[in-house]
């Protein structure tokens, strides 16, 4: 039963689509409703697992494990191979549902995100209960995506995930003044990113669970770890109580990773694939406003070797040609004694700092005009849905390959800004739009109570 929580509680509602891409697949051919799917990623999708549904799950498949392996655990299984583009649109459009839900989403990744419910009980549980509205909220992106979701309800982001991993499939509130017994048996290796050198430690404290880190002397704790020990300690005792903040903070690193349709002894080829992706790259940072000041590049054979190097540029940098001819420059000096043929190219571009310019048609800087083009460029495509203006890198790889006119979508992990600005069209916090939220909200609850 739900504890209705006063003003000092944070109530923070965690949602995770379950098994996500393998749920997309589902949702793309309903023929697959029911049976064992899992997503294989590698040149044919039949690499590693990368995802798999509960079905699969219950005949061992999991994430990470070789496709044939997969087949062989479960013979009647279906393979799929993975098809991202699509799985940002199915994304896309969970959280145009959660977004009518609160006046605060916090998306972290492309299929979990937190949502606050902390004023919930004045503004809008009054015709309603925190399960019912959580419910509905399950049910429609069901009904409308096609995608299951779990849920958990906590006084805080961390504990609200934790309340997911035990609610799968389901939904599971953590009522005020119960987060201590929750936890007590759990183990501290479920706390999202705690490492492996601080489970070490704390093992070696005869901290395994949170039962036995809430029986340490917190000064302890403090002495070993800081002001992160105090906070497990709060935690683990269950007055660790946090509000949910929107926090759009720029990435640091950007990079891509690509496995080669098939192995490429044509090294000059090779350099032109690796020149169109990093003018990708190149576009993609001066679109969020943000330059380089160092890269590397590593080239992986077909016998599994590899070879890598890197440069650090004097100053930050954000124009193709002067990335591109480092990138060029690099990629002769790896490869000067090489002979075997490219099965993956690696390309991660890191020291990012912001480019202090705003795009405008007829900007008064280099910066702006390069800004302006990669805008108008980004739309284009979009519009079109394929690469409709490219640099001549771009262009002489698809006249390489004709295989390289509609290049698979890469893998859709965004950063937290981009997954923002798509949804609500600006970087800004969209708590600026709270009252016309919390009016949606009531009519929403109410909407609810009528159907209930």
């Amino acid at each position: 039963m739900a504890v209705s929580n006063s003003q000092n509680f944070n109530r923070i509602l965690h949602v995770d689509g379950d098994s996500f891409f393998a749920s997309c697949e589902i949702a793309l051919n309903p023929k697959l409703q029911g049976r064992a799917v899992w997503v294989g990623g590698g040149r044919r999708g039949d690499g590693i697992v990368i995802a798999a549904n509960r079905a699969a799950k219950k005949f061992g498949v999991t994430t990470g494990m070789a496709c044939f392996e997969a087949a062989r655990l479960c013979p009647r299984g279906v393979l799929c191979p993975p098809h991202y583009h699509e799985y940002r649109e199915l994304s896309d459009r969970m959280f145009r549902v959660l977004e009518q839900y609160s006046p605060t989403l916090v998306p972290t990744s492309i299929d979990e995100g937190f949502l606050d419910f902390t004023t919930m009980d004045r503004n809008v549980w009054r015709h309603t209960t925190a399960a019912n509205y959580v419910k509905e909220i399950c049910e429609r992106i069901w009904r409308e995506v096609k995608i299951p979701v779990s849920a958990g309800l906590a006084n805080s982001s961390r504990l609200a995930k934790l309340a997911t991993d035990a609610a799968k499939p389901g939904f599971l509130e953590i009522s005020p003044g119960a987060e201590k017994e929750f936890l007590k048996d759990r183990s501290v290796r479920e706390l999202s990113g705690l490492g492996k050198n601080r489970q070490r430690s704390l093992a070696a404290l005869g901290a395994v669970t949170f039962g036995h880190v809430a029986r340490l002397p917190s000064i302890l704790l403090k002495q070993k770890f800081g002001i992160w020990g105090q906070q497990l300690w709060l935690f683990a005792n269950g007055r660790w109580s946090e509000p949910l903040l929107l926090q759009v903070k720029d990435r640091t690193t950007i990079s891509s990773n690509t496995t080669l349709p098939y192995d490429e002894p044509d090294y000059p080829a090779a350099l032109t694939f690796t020149l169109s992706e990093a003018t990708r790259l190149t576009g993609q940072l001066r679109r969020e406003q943000l330059q380089l000041r160092e890269l590397a590049l590593a080239v992986r054979f077909n016998d599994f070797s590899e070879v890598s190097g890197g440069h650090r540029f004097a100053h930050p940098q954000f124009q193709n040609s002067i990335v591109n001819g480092v990138l060029e420059n690099l990629f002769h000096e790896i490869m000067g004694a090489q002979a075997r043929p490219v099965r993956q190219i690696r390309i991660a571009f890191w020291n990012l700092t912001r480019l202090d310019t705003q795009p405008t048609l007829w900007g008064r800087t280099n910066a702006e005009r390069w800004g302006a083009l990669d805008e108008a460029t980004h739309h284009l495509n979009e519009q079109w849905g394929k690469p409709t203006v490219m640099t001549g890198a771009q262009l002489s790889l698809q006249h390489l390959d004709g295989i390289h006119k509609n290049p698979k979508a890469k893998c859709p992990f965004v950063p937290q800004r981009e997954m923002v600005k798509k949804l609500w069209g600006t970087n800004a916090d969209p708590l600026a739009h709270k009252g016309d939220s919390e009016k949606r909200l009531a009519k929403v609850s109410k909407q609810i109570q009528f159907n209930h």
